[in-house]
């Protein structure tokens, strides 16, 4: 509840949201089973897919079944041709996003409910709704991370403007 309170997404939207990544979940479970590792991570109807998949047939198929489901606007195709990532390298990455997270409630001009953290493979996915100025300082941040190979940021960029009208 707190979460989405501060959410800068609508409830209906935070809901599509949950929606769609129990969908995504679903369907690329019931096609690939155990041969792929994704995560599907859906923020304002934009849907990340990382993790590890057998070839690259696999990996635009992957992107085509989630771009078919209702409600998505987009599909940011990060999987990496790859074998599957170990349990050791699952925790690194649940690690590094722990610390990202309590980063940026450290981080006085930065809110911690605005950025949606990933990590796979020791890359830092950024989505959320922000400013330019919050998306910079987010990326900054996130950098200084031990374990931090790469950031990428999905973000969608707000204007000061429309922020004020959020909030």
């Amino acid at each position: 509840g707190v979460t989405m309170v501060q959410d800068r997404r609508t409830s209906g939207t935070f809901l599509e949201d949950q929606t769609i990544e129990f969908k995504a979940g679903d369907l690329i479970g019931k096609q690939f089973h155990d041969t792929v590792h994704v995560n599907a991570t859906s923020y304002n109807r934009s849907v990340l897919l990382s993790g590890e998949v057998p070839n690259e047939t696999v990996k635009a198929d992957i992107g085509k079944l989630v771009f078919g489901i209702e409600n998505v606007r987009n599909v940011n195709n990060e999987l990496i041709v790859a074998g599957l990532s170990s349990l050791t390298s699952r925790s690194s990455d649940g690690l590094i996003t722990s610390n990202v997270k309590i980063g940026f409630m450290r981080d006085k001009r930065l809110t911690a409910e605005h950025v949606k953290v990933v990590t796979e493979n020791g890359t830092v996915f950024l989505m959320g709704r922000v400013t330019q100025r919050e998306a910079d300082r987010a990326t900054q941040m996130t950098r200084t991370i031990s374990g931090v190979q790469r950031v990428v940021r999905i973000f969608e960029i707000i204007s000061e403007a429309e922020l004020r009208m959020l909030s």
